[in-house]
């Protein structure tokens, strides 16, 4: 077992079903992280570019963030038994008679020209709170299969990695097309010990996380396959696939929102809020929205990856024992709650979280 201070690992769920981890010993501990606006363990992301202020709605221009996941639960167990466009408008024509004291005056008109605008585009509020991504329509399948490697080494790790970004770049850009984004698909590190990014330097004792400046999902080497190797049961091998395959789609959700303009939208909100438990607040809105999206593929995907038996059991309840120590990712309970609307509606409809209620974000 780890002891204080050391990377917490997590295990399957116990015999007869989940039970809640001790108190004080770390269970899920948040892995989701935006590199830049998020925060990455317990110290608070700080958005302080001037330059999010200003620039419109256009989502190619803000600074980017970073968000942090999910950790495992460090509890052994043992294998159970069972966008407003603003439609210009111009001044209406006006005819101006003037009229001579002969009945044979001739009569002269002027038309007024109307005033140039501008078409502003969509706010920030409209990019999270009515992305056109929420319209866009149900996830269809796109027979994405689990890879036959394993993450017992960096080979099988990496394997798994490339088959994912395969099939989440086929899932997903059809659905940011038909909303109108600019998909594309994001690139993937690996990394163990301590890695500097544009987003700032991270070491393998947290969370995977993404940098949206470069677009780029950072996979942590040590932790998948740390998870995988740490104990040979079968049930905690399928645990960790399933982890790995949470954390991998989680991410790749704070891709799709940097497609959409969430992201940038998002950090722009949060820099102009009064107190830091508003900026938390906002931070739980993007992170479990990104787990709802990542819980969109795999629910997709059921049949083919397949997320059934051992899987099914180990993938619910991952998404269902995770602590928030920061505040900033969302409590089990809720987690919980919008990943499983992702994975049974796979329809990016049910994850704005962003016009959910304070009680459904904590």
């Amino acid at each position: 077992m780890p002891g204080p201070g050391q990377p917490q690992f997590g295990w399957g769920a116990p015999p007869g079903g989940p039970k809640p981890p001790k108190k004080g010993r770390g269970g899920l501990i948040a892995v989701l992280v935006l590199v830049g606006v998020l925060l990455v363990g317990v110290t608070a992301l700080k958005i302080v570019s001037a330059a999010l202020k200003g620039d419109g709605g256009d989502p190619s221009y803000a600074s980017p963030t970073t968000t942090t996941s999910y950790t495992p639960t460090n509890q052994p167990t043992e294998e159970p038994s069972g966008q407003p466009t603003n439609v210009p408008t111009t001044k209406p024509t006006v005819r101006q008679t003037t009229q001579a004291p002969r009945p044979t005056a001739t009569r002269s008109t002027a038309t007024a020209t109307s005033k140039p605008t501008t078409n502003p585009g969509p706010t920030d509020s409209d990019l999270v709170l009515r992305n056109r991504l929420y319209k866009a329509g149900a996830m269809a399948s796109v027979n994405c299969k689990e890879s036959k490697a394993r993450q017992s080494t960096v080979a099988g790790a990496r394997a798994n990695y490339k088959n994912l970004w395969g099939c989440l770049n086929r899932a997903w850009a059809p659905l940011v097309t038909k909303a109108g984004g600019r998909f594309g698909a994001p690139t993937v590190k690996i990394f163990s010990g301590t890695i500097t990014t544009p987003c700032g330097t991270h070491s393998d004792s947290g969370p995977p996380f993404f940098c949206g400046t470069t677009d780029t999902i950072y996979m942590n080497l040590t932790e998948d396959i740390g998870n995988y190797n740490r104990y040979p049961q079968a049930y905690q091998k399928v645990w960790a696939r399933m982890w790995m395959l949470h954390q991998f789609a989680h991410e790749y959700g704070h891709h799709i929102q940097n497609n959409m303009g969430i992201l940038q939208a998002y950090a722009r909100i949060r820099y102009e809020r009064p107190t830091y438990a508003m900026e938390l607040q906002d931070s739980r809105r993007l992170e479990l929205q990104a787990s709802c999206f990542s819980d969109i593929f795999i629910g997709a995907n059921r049949r083919s990856y397949p997320i059934t038996g051992q899987s099914q059991f180990q993938w619910r309840w991952l998404i269902g024992h995770v602590t928030d120590d920061a505040n900033d990712h969302g409590d089990a309970n809720n987690h919980q709650y919008w990943a499983t609307r992702g994975y049974n509606a796979r329809n990016p409809s049910v994850c704005n979280t962003f016009a959910a209620s304070a009680a459904k974000v904590q």
